[in-house]
């Protein structure tokens, strides 16, 4: 898929103004090996617990987005090289981390988007608490499962309808 955000707002700004496209704000750097992606959205709520991470990451993406909402945690990773490599494997577009990251280097040479706040090197707990399929908000801006997610070097935005043709 072949986009540019900055394009897709430009052709879209009906639909930012009302709501339908939302930017989430610019906290996020990039950690995978592709900085440019998009696909469905599937969510997670969950805090410094990854166990439901690798579950999902586990199952086949079919080019889906895994957004997760951790909390803003600075305290430890979610994703590290293994999940990266994981969603890589299994057809995963990209991972957004509203949370931090770890294995950077184990990232960057995966072939799948990462986003994230940043890195840590303390892996976190797995009880395979938190929560699939919730409409998270993410800095005050909300996310449903299945809208659309477009990152790429300029930024991500959300929407309730595909933006591509």
């Amino acid at each position: 898929m072949d986009f540019q955000t900055c394009d897709l707002c430009d052709a879209n700004e009906d639909l930012i103004a009302r709501g339908i496209v939302r930017a989430l704000p610019p906290v996020f750097r990039d950690y995978g090996g592709v900085l440019r992606f998009a696909g469905q959205v599937v969510t997670l709520r969950l805090f410094e617990d990854n166990g439901l991470v690798r579950t999902l990451l586990e199952t086949p993406g079919h080019g889906r987005v895994l957004l997760i909402d951790g909390g803003a945690s600075l305290r430890c990773a979610l994703v590290g090289g293994n999940l990266g490599k994981l969603a890589e494997q299994n057809g995963w577009s990209g991972i957004v981390v509203h949370g931090c990251v770890r294995d950077s280097a184990e990232l960057a040479a995966c072939e799948v988007g990462v986003k994230a706040l940043g890195t840590i090197p303390v892996r976190s707990i797995k009880r395979g608490g938190g929560l699939q399929d919730a409409v998270v908000q993410i800095d005050g801006v909300r996310v449903a499962p299945g809208e659309w997610l477009y990152a790429d070097e300029d930024g991500v935005i959300v929407s309730s309808q595909p933006l591509h043709s």
